[in-house]
């Protein structure tokens, strides 16, 4: 990207991600201005990958050929007020390998580009003089301390004081602080204590939320940097990262990133920067020594029903079967009256919860695609007695009113609590009970006995009981689903309770009836289906999650967070699901090589977004339901970015 008087706002709206392995990353906007509380270039996960904690947020920097005259060339944003207008200077970005940013101050020139140490909380910022003429260079850290949900305020207990061994710095935000490890590779430093107070972030004044903080400065490093010669900062907890050479780590995250890319390497690009995006996703968890997926940058964790989607695309598509089959043992570990769990929390001493129906059944569907991928037979087999636990607890109910109705649905929900993933709520507001029998619920239930039966044979499985009662249960569904879930209009209803009132809004989950390896309708039905869906809530961006003539729609996501929740799942549109919507026009067109090109012309705007707007090399959460221009939610959703992997992969996308 190369910028030329380019508008502020343009600038301060799209941002770069990087990421470390573990739960850590440094992120901002091409402007060099936070405008979140979760921006930050070195934020460690103290116990990866939870525990997150904003260590530096940001460095001020400036340069000379003078010593006395610094122009500055940082953003930041305070009350009435940007200060300085670094961005001014900004000519150039760009985001492959590294987020990598160029200035221009008359005849000098700096670039400045920034990475971590995969498997370690470090930062490396590198500034090199691609100029022609010397300059000093002048670097001011912005420290804080906080964990990344909350802001940081002047406190006399962060004293910030530190201890200083030639070019490094070891410092301490307070007293029995963990210490934080800053090395300048060239230069001096010059203690110069100062608070910079309220600094805005004004992606958080947009969500409702408080978006002032302020952040300390022990002092600056000064270097007089010639035309060719680069000086890096080092920022990590880690002291042994220190002795390495900041240039060797940089070749080895090169490399390590091309490595990440597909064996038809350079003959897609789009695909080869998704994966790489992808893998960002992945990351190890301490607690279980094993890898986990990330649901999206920059607040979220991981949780059971977004890592089982997600999964399919970021592990099993592009056949990492190492991680694939380290993120099924673990949630295997986990489960409990035949479920998964839905969400690892933040924090160690809380309880991990259950509160979902559908994650537990997408593990069916995933050890399906796990099977076909990989031919990993014994791993089915090792796994089956549990497979037949989660059937078994399904029929005779678990957890949240979980059970098997007459009709051999799957029934489910109580109270407040929400189960399937439209589960927004605002206290005791639940914004879309789906309480009763949701018709992706039963795609899925449908698929788990069919898949149940499908290793059953594979693994010469002598359990008849649960084979029988299996086989009943699937008969009855096809027998019953067309009379409660067809609408006469050409559609599935949304959801059907037991008191038979219909909830018959046209919303997208109808997708997965159709994109599962085991159908419930004709194929003439399938058509009308995905017609309906194409008419109403398909857009370039992703499914609308009601369509828009529905009295309930809300066109447009933002403000606090009732305002936010409330329009979450009332047509809000979400990239995700067009991984499904485009497996379901492949599979209905028979994968014909016009279909695939339909797919890929569709797959365009996404593209563009990934390269332009938004996070850059990212893909975003979700849009307006209205007007979708701009991302909104977290800029980076793991299932957005999985979706679009495994159509290039199952879709036969590649070969064209």
């Amino acid at each position: 990207m190369k910028f030329k008087d380019t508008p502020f706002e343009t600038l301060a709206s799209k941002e770069w991600l990087y990421t470390n392995g573990i739960g850590g990353y440094a992120s901002t906007t091409i402007s060099g201005m936070n405008t979140r509380r979760y921006h930050g270039l070195l934020v460690a996960s103290k116990n990866p990958p939870t525990q997150r904690q904003v260590l530096v947020s940001g460095i001020a920097e400036s340069i000379s050929e003078r010593r006395d005259t610094f122009i500055e060339i940082s953003t930041n944003q305070y009350p009435g007020a940007i200060h300085p207008k670094g961005y001014q200077y900004l000519t150039e970005f760009q985001r492959h390998p590294f987020p990598q940013s160029t200035f221009k101050v008359g005849h000098q020139e700096l670039t400045k580009t920034s990475f971590m140490v995969y498997g370690s909380n470090t930062t490396i910022v590198e500034y090199k003089n691609t100029g022609k003429s010397a300059y000093n260079l002048n670097l001011i850290p912005y420290f804080v301390d906080r964990d990344y949900h909350s802001l940081f305020h002047k406190d006399n207990r962060f004293d910030f004081s530190f201890e200083q061994s030639n070019n490094i710095l070891k410092i301490y935000s307070q007293y029995g602080a963990e210490p934080l490890y800053v090395k300048f590779t060239s230069g001096d430093f010059l203690e110069e204590r100062n608070w910079y107070e309220k600094t805005e972030y004004k992606k958080e004044e947009y969500r409702g939320l408080e978006y002032q903080e302020d952040r300390y400065a022990i002092g600056k490093v000064n270097h007089y940097l010639m035309p060719g010669k680069t000086i890096y900062l080092i920022f990590s907890t880690d002291p042994n990262i220190l002795d390495k050479s900041p240039a060797t780590l940089k070749k080895k995250e090169v490399n390590r990133q091309e490595s990440l890319k597909g064996k038809l390497k350079g003959k897609n690009k789009f695909y080869d920067d998704l994966l790489v995006a992808g893998n960002q996703f992945i990351v190890n968890r301490a607690s279980t020594d094993s890898y986990t997926i990330l649901a999206g940058y920059h607040w979220f964790t991981d949780w059971g029903r977004d890592t089982m989607i997600a999964m399919r695309g970021l592990t099993i598509a592009p056949g990492n079967k190492k991680a694939s089959k380290s993120i099924l043992n673990t949630f295997f570990s986990y489960l409990d009256q035949g479920m998964l769990p839905n969400r690892f929390p933040d924090n160690t001493e809380d309880e991990v919860e259950y509160n979902t129906v559908d994650a537990t059944l997408w593990l069916f569907i995933v050890l399906y695609e796990y099977h076909e991928k990989f031919g990993d037979l014994k791993f089915i087999k090792d796994n089956f007695s549990a497979l037949s636990e989660i059937i078994e607890w399904h029929i005779k109910g678990t957890r949240f009113n979980i059970k098997v109705t007459d009709e051999g649905f799957i029934s489910s929900g109580e109270g407040i609590t929400q189960l399937t993933w439209m589960d927004a709520r605002v206290g005791d507001h639940v914004v879309t009970p789906r309480h009763g029998c949701p018709v992706e619920i039963q795609a899925l239930w449908y698929n788990a006995l069919n898949i149940y039966l499908h290793f059953g044979e594979k693994i010469k499985s002598k359990n008849e009981y649960s084979k029988r009662v299996v086989k009943g249960l699937i008969t009855k569904i096809n027998k019953n689903f067309r009379t409660h879930f067809w609408n006469k209009e050409g559609y599935l209803n949304d959801v059907v309770n037991l008191d038979r009132s219909v909830d018959s809004a046209i919303r997208p989950n109808q997708v997965y009836v159709l994109s599962l390896p085991f159908s419930l309708l004709k194929k003439t039905e399938e058509k009308q289906v995905f017609n309906t869906i194409k008419k109403h809530l398909y857009t370039p961006f992703g499914l609308r999650t009601l369509n828009q003539d529905h009295p309930d729609f809300r066109p447009v996501y933002g403000g606090d967070q009732w305002s936010r929740d409330t329009a979450y799942h009332q047509g809000t549109i979400w990239p995700f699901l067009l991984g499904d919507y485009f497996m379901a026009e492949l599979k209905i067109n028979r994968f014909s090589k016009k279909a695939k090109l339909a797919v890929l012309k569709e797959i365009s705007a996404l593209e563009d977004h990934f390269y332009k707007e938004d996070g850059i090399h990212s893909i975003s959460e979700i849009f307006d339901g209205l007007n979708p221009e701009e991302g909104r939610g977290t800029v980076h959703q793991a299932w957005s970015v999985s979706g679009l992997i495994k159509v290039f992969i199952e879709g036969e996308l590649l070969d064209l």
